[in-house]
């Protein structure tokens, strides 16, 4: 017998690195693996770091109804073709392709994997056009999946979902953090701290605030400028170190931009995503952003004993608990901000504790292992429910278990 066939489909190759270890695993036990997605240079260094194979389709971001069109033929040309047992749709338009390329396909399990609602921010017609894809990629799907409960919660409040819910596997996250070597600041050199702020010109005892990720409006670049002039006046010793590349789409405006371009305590890192290192320079991490699926940054700064300090939204009040790993303070609100970083800039007990109790959930609830048997077993569920006949096992990785528990339409 022919081994049972799983495809990813993303919109860009780069999405695949949430998926990291995993796609491996899987290839590991017995699945035949393939990532689908843009023809890019990510793709196929992706694919071949995790020995799976690979597919491209020319696959938009944008709304492209003609270009979509033509993706969509393509891939049910593709799944035709091979076949498929599972396909595993992530991002919206990933998931609205992939979905109805697999039904129209007549793959039998079919899975949609929800990281984020864009929706949650957007306007207008653009809301509504999103909103609609949503229900389109659920509703072709035989299960929908969402990294964060709070974020499967929107879903049915925005009536997304079907009568089969959306499940959340474990307590959240896409692939959980490896803590034991990666993300573990013993394992670093016990210089590296000092190495990483000598690069910047950061004296050693100075106190420095972290960001990492996408430059953009929706992670609350604004906010956090307007809080980062108050403090620098506030705390004379204060830097500020930034991890991440402007972006195009939902632009930071212009003047935000300079005015945290031209400040000599403002560093950049640029796109550098061995981030460990970066990690140990800092103090405390801020994620002020306006929405999320389940962010990982909060899980590797928590894993690398730091506290965070993150917006109270859907996604980041699964990642951080609030007075205890970290504080969530209202979106939109730079004094809170201020308030909640000078706190932690004036204790480093305060940031010790939160920091401790960060990593030690991190290793209770988010190991890739734990994720990864949680994925396993969920695919060994959906092709039994599809009349396939398996024997119903997973690695015992942790004691945790399925979440069966559905979010009801």
């Amino acid at each position: 017998m022919r081994p049972l066939r799983l495809v990813h489909v993303t919109t860009v190759g780069q999405s695949l690195r949430f998926l990291t270890g995993q796609l491996r695993f899987m290839q590991q036990q017995g699945f035949e693996v393939t990532a689908v997605s843009s023809p890019d240079d990510h793709l196929q260094t992706f694919c071949k770091s995790e020995g799976i194979r690979f597919h491209p389709v020319a696959l938009k971001r944008a709304i492209t109804p003609l270009k979509d069109l033509v993706s969509l033929r393509s891939l049910v040309n593709y799944f035709r073709h091979l076949k498929p047992d599972i396909v595993h749709a992530h991002t919206p338009k990933g998931g609205l392709l992939g979905m109805l390329a697999a039904r129209l396909a007549r793959v039998p399990v079919r899975i949609y994997h929800i990281h984020g609602l864009p929706l949650v921010t957007a306007r207008g017609f653009r809301r509504i056009l999103l909103k609609n894809t949503e229900r389109i990629a659920i509703r072709n799907a035989t299960r929908a999946l969402c990294v964060s409960r709070s974020v499967a919660g929107v879903a049915v409040s925005e009536h997304l979902c079907g009568d089969n819910g959306i499940g959340v596997l474990g307590h959240g996250s896409i692939n959980g953090v490896e803590s034991a070597s990666r993300f573990n600041p013993r394992t670093l050199s016990h210089t590296t701290r000092a190495e990483i702020r000598g690069r910047f010109g950061i004296q050693e005892e100075a106190p420095v605030i972290g960001f990492v990720g996408r430059l953009v409006r929706d992670k609350g670049i604004v906010e956090l400028a307007e809080a980062w002039h108050l403090l620098r006046n506030r705390f004379p010793a204060l830097h500020l170190l930034i991890v991440g590349e402007f972006e195009c789409r939902d632009s930071v405006p212009a003047a935000v931009r300079e005015s945290l371009l031209v400040d000599t305590r403002v560093h950049w890192v640029g796109a550098d995503w061995n981030t460990p290192p970066l990690y140990a320079a800092m103090d405390v991490v801020v994620l002020p952003t306006y929405r999320e699926g389940f962010p990982t940054v909060p899980l590797e700064a928590a894993a690398m004993e730091l506290p965070v300090v993150a917006t109270r939204v859907p996604g980041c009040v699964d990642a951080v608990v609030d007075g205890v790993t970290g504080v969530l303070v209202p979106p939109g609100d730079a004094c809170s901000l201020v308030a909640a970083l000078a706190a932690y800039i004036e204790s480093a007990p305060l940031r010790a504790s939160h920091g401790r109790a960060a990593r030690e959930r991190v290793k209770e609830y988010f190991q890739p292992s734990t994720m990864w048997a949680l994925v396993l077993r969920e695919y060994q569920h959906q092709l039994v429910r599809a009349g396939y006949s398996l024997e119903l096992h997973a690695p015992d990785s942790s004691k945790h278990t399925v979440d069966s528990s559905l979010f009801a339409a």
